[in-house]
């Protein structure tokens, strides 16, 4: 582990209040562990959580970190120690968050789809349950009536989010049960005298507007009133980080002061008041994270100048996906002028970074890291074209720690079985 505060490259100390890496620290980092690399700052990531708790210091409300945004175990660990809760959308997530320390009471776990085993599996390690649709609704009915208490997640039917992709929300989504299902619901409920202790929604990802959360709490609000054991009401996560100049993330104080005027002003009819429970995910963990390459080729054509990195869709696929924007910076040449290039991966497909893109020259050999890195980057890659993931490094109170070595051939074969 070395420290970084000892270099002697002018290191951002962990003590300024918006916690980000210079430049010549992830320049020591790549040389240390090599590229392709994510790095993670605890202390962003406490940042962020120390924001929510800030502006929600008025209302009852509880922080549930939606762990599908980054799950290694010691991001889990350090997430816990800060006093937050954990969201999951699987059942290993949720032996993930028990394994990292967790009490399952602690833990939510959100169905989506899932196979009715998962829940009793979940039942059966003590979590919080929430279920999004009507047959799963009736089959944990009548396996478990009103001896364990659940959840439900609703659709409420608004478009909300970044785009399509990543809008859950509206009326073709495939999350939730819709709200107009609200009599078969019931239906179910009143027959199995189900102990209903959460209504669940969530409208999407990347929402700046404080006022698409109300709209989602006065339909719930409308449907509060049929269910007489509520303690929670869950609206889910998807606030908006800044990604680009210009960019603004969600006004958590804003939305703080606008939900407590909402719920002051909706009691529960059941008598105690409800706790508000947030999932916020890339909110806490996004601007923590530094994907960190090197350039392999700089190719010249009369059409665009390329610059091939040693990573690709395998490694970052959000670009491609969800048509993501992540600011690029050449951190090896940064007083260099700026030319534009296409950056682009190594992987045998289209695999575009970003086209058109102004970056201080760039030579093979330099090193472009991408920022807001730490949602949905390592979590979602892969091994296409037999490529190796790359290592994780946690960066706290100015040291680094491997948090994940990078892969090798022989993990490529771990579990494949030579049969024939």
């Amino acid at each position: 582990m070395r420290s970084l505060h000892e270099t002697q490259t002018g290191i951002v100390s962990s003590r300024t209040m918006s916690q980000q890496l210079s430049k010549p620290h992830l320049i020591e980092l790549a040389k240390e562990f090599g590229t392709p690399l994510y790095v993670y700052h605890a202390e962003k990531i406490k940042e962020q959580y120390e924001k929510l708790k800030s502006a929600f210091s008025k209302t009852d409300t509880a922080f549930f970190y939606a762990s599908k945004a980054l799950t290694n175990i010691n991001i889990l660990k350090y997430i816990k120690s800060l006093g937050a809760n954990v969201d999951c959308s699987s059942i290993l997530e949720a032996r993930l968050a028990l394994h990292a320390g967790f009490l399952p009471k602690q833990i939510l776990y959100t169905s989506n789809g899932i196979a009715f085993s998962e829940i009793e599996e979940a039942q059966s390690l003590g979590i919080i349950i929430n279920i999004d649709s009507l047959s799963n609704l009736e089959k944990f009915g009548k396996k478990f009536g009103h001896s364990y208490p659940v959840g439900i997640r609703l659709r409420p039917n608004i478009m909300a989010g970044g785009n399509l992709k990543i809008s859950t929300g509206h009326d073709k989504s495939k999350f939730g049960i819709p709200v107009t299902q609200i009599k078969q619901i019931l239906d179910i409920v009143h027959r199995y005298d189900l102990l209903v202790h959460g209504l669940h929604i969530h409208t999407g990802s990347e929402i700046k507007d404080a006022d698409v959360f109300i709209k989602g709490i006065e339909v719930l609000f409308d449907i509060v009133p049929h269910f007489r054991d509520l303690k929670f009401i869950d609206l889910g996560g998807g606030f908006k980080v800044p990604y680009k100049k210009g960019d603004t993330e969600t006004d958590i104080h804003l939305l703080a002061q606008k939900i407590g005027e909402a719920f002051a002003n909706h009691p529960n009819p059941g008598g105690n008041p409800l706790q508000v429970w947030l999932e916020p995910g890339k909110f806490l963990v996004s601007e923590c994270g530094y994907f960190i390459t090197s350039v392999n080729v700089v190719k010249k054509t009369p059409s665009a100048t390329f610059v091939s990195i040693d990573s690709g869709f395998n490694h970052l696929i959000r670009p491609m996906f969800y048509d993501a924007y992540h600011h690029i910076e050449n951190i090896s040449n940064p007083e260099s002028p700026m030319k534009k290039y296409a950056v682009v991966g190594n992987i045998c497909e289209t695999d575009t970074f970003a086209w058109d893109r102004e970056i201080n020259e760039v030579r093979e050999g330099d090193n472009l890291v991408f920022y807001n890195a730490g949602a949905y980057g390592f979590e979602m890659s892969s091994n296409f074209n037999s490529r190796l993931r790359p290592a994780e490094v946690l960066v706290k109170n100015g040291k680094a720690h491997l948090i994940r070595r990078r892969e090798t051939f022989e993990d490529l074969l771990r579990n494949q079985v030579e049969a024939v």
